[in-house]
């Protein structure tokens, strides 16, 4: 028993210990990470500290030789010692504060100090920052301004090399560029003086007149020629040109005053002055592009002249084309017209087919009149040929429209007359059919016509009449004739085919009768069926005679009816 509670005080002895130990490195880790962060600020602290501004302000010292840059001399080195003396002490202090936080534990209070000491520090930092690159300015003046003066002399070298290699180029300005070049290089002596007094201030002030007086002459040089060029040489030579072709294009009759050309070149020319008080005044803002404008101008005039001559000719190979039409279609409706009123008394015209022809005929003289517009336009010249080309295209398609919904109509005209002409030719061809059956019944004398035939033949008359009346009918209604036509041929051709099936069925059994009449003497019962079906045929029952006489002869002769239909066929 003594045992077990010694094993368990050591294992409760050890449990705290090792709670307590825990607990003692999470507190110094904890401390750790805090007494971190404020080294941190300290280390930022001791930068800003060390900031070379003295030593920038040593080089500065050298080069003050003027009131003003003792001023700023002076100024820089108070407000350093004041950020080193004051603010940076402040900081520090406020650091001591941070550690003893630390050491009491009071982490709340620690977190809201830091925030106020970083920022007390970042501004410091800004300060310094912004202090050192002041006197850098001054410092590494000299150096980077004579290096842009480098470059800018390199560029003013270039371009006067080159406005003294091409002077002719520059016929008029040549007084106005020497004089602005003339300043340039005073302007360089200037920044030479400047510098050798260290009055920085205003070298800044020469360096960027300097800048800019060197881009704009790098423009004048660059772009004058051109402008000149073109001012002096290209547009003058365009607008003499166009003159010309205007002259011979309006004595060949191309109507161009819509193009306003006289107009528009005294416009150019106005604007050409203008452009050219600008570039003696070495203004060359926009002057390129006004130029361009108007030489832009004066070729798209040639691009017209092109496209009147291209229309002209397009339009008199179309007005050749369509005037031939025309005159066709107008022949056409004339005749159309003058006989409607036949047509009419003629055939049962629909009221559509009326309708066609009508608009048909507006269409056209609206066509007419368009095109006697046209015409009078062209000879009056008062249209450019871009215009009466278009307008004559549109006529073309409006005639080809109008034509088609013209051809509908003529189509449905002409199918009425092709379906008289196809009745009647129908017509004789069912008279000669039902001529042929009647030929045929008498060719065979049969003891007995059947009813049906009769009935049939009366069917087959009384349809060809009624064709011929529709035919006789003014106007003729095509759709009742076709049916007239059809009808008739159907009754006539059932009418062929019995009159074919009576005669070759009275043929057969009289055939077959008289074969049968062989073997009567013979056998008693061929006797009997041939008899019976001479009855039969001579009342006229051929069918009935045939399967009779068929049926007895088969007792003599088993292939009588193979016989019967070879000798038919025969």
């Amino acid at each position: 028993m003594q045992g077990q509670i010694l094993i368990i005080s050591t294992i409760l002895i050890i449990v705290i210990v090792i709670v307590v130990v825990t607990l003692q490195l999470i507190r110094k880790k904890r401390i750790n990470k805090y007494m971190t962060r404020v080294r941190e600020l300290e280390r930022d602290a001791n930068l800003i500290a060390s900031t070379p501004v003295l030593l920038e302000l040593s080089k500065v010292e050298t080069v003050v030789n003027n009131e003003r840059m003792e001023e700023k001399y002076s100024k820089w080195q108070n407000k350093f010692e004041s950020l080193k003396e004051k603010k940076l002490s402040e900081v520090n202090n406020m650091i001591i504060e941070l550690e003893n936080l630390i050491e009491n534990k009071d982490y709340k209070n620690f977190e809201e100090e830091y925030a106020r000491t970083e920022l007390e520090l970042y501004k410091c930092k800004e300060i310094a920052e912004n202090l050192l690159e002041q006197i850098k300015d001054i410092t590494s003046s000299e150096e980077k301004y004579r290096s842009i003066i480098t470059k800018l002399k390199t560029k003013y070298r270039k371009f006067n090399k080159e406005f003294e290699n091409h002077r002719s180029l520059y016929e008029g300005m040549q007084e106005a560029i020497e004089l602005q070049l003339e300043n340039i290089e005073k302007r360089f002596l200037d920044f030479e003086q400047v510098m050798e007094k260290n009055e920085y201030d205003e070298v800044v002030h020469i360096v960027k007149a300097l800048d800019t007086m060197v881009d704009h002459m790098d423009i004048i040089i660059n772009e004058t020629p051109d402008n000149l060029l073109m001012a002096n040489e290209l547009i003058p030579k365009r607008i003499k040109e166009i003159e010309t072709t205007v002259k011979e294009m309006t004595k060949e009759g191309y109507p161009l005053e819509y193009l306003n050309i006289d107009y528009n070149i005294e416009e150019a020319k106005k604007n050409i002055e203008t452009i050219m008080d600008k570039i003696k005044m070495l203004n060359l803002e926009g002057c390129m592009f006004d130029l361009k404008t108007i030489l832009d101008y004066l070729d798209s005039l040639f691009v017209d002249f092109e496209k009147e001559r291209l229309s002209r000719k397009v339009y008199e190979e179309i007005n050749k084309d369509f005037s031939k039409k025309l005159r066709k279609i107008n022949k056409t409706v004339k005749e159309i017209y003058n006989q409607l009123d036949d047509i009419k008394n003629m055939y049962d015209l629909k009221q559509e087919d009326v309708k066609i022809i009508d608009d048909a005929n507006k269409d056209l003289v609206e066509i007419n009149d368009d095109y006697k517009n046209l015409k009078s336009r062209v000879k009056a010249k008062t249209s450019p040929y871009s215009v009466v080309h278009k307008e004559i295209e549109d006529l073309t398609v409006r005639l080809k429209n109008m034509e088609e919904h013209l051809d509908i109509s003529l189509k449905s005209l002409g199918n009425m007359y092709d379906d008289e002409v196809r009745a009647r030719e129908q017509l004789d061809e069912i008279q000669e059919f039902l001529k042929q059956c009647k030929i045929k019944i008498r060719s065979y004398k049969l003891p007995v016509i059947t009813k049906n035939y009769f009935v049939e033949l009366s069917e087959a008359n009384e349809a060809i009449l009624e064709v011929i009346k529709e035919l006789e009918k003014k106007p003729i209604v095509i759709k009742t004739l076709n049916t007239r036509v059809d009808t008739a041929r159907d009754l006539v051709l059932k009418l062929y085919k019995t009159t074919n099936e009576m005669v070759k069925t009275a043929m057969m059994a009289e055939q077959a009768i008289v074969y049968g009449n062989r073997y009567i003497s013979s056998y008693e019962e061929v006797e009997k069926g041939i008899s019976k079906a001479t009855k039969a045929f001579y009342k006229g029952e051929y069918k009935e005679a045939l399967d009779i006489s068929i049926k007895a002869t088969s007792i003599v002769d088993e292939d009588i009816y193979q016989k019967l239909l070879a000798v038919y066929d025969e």
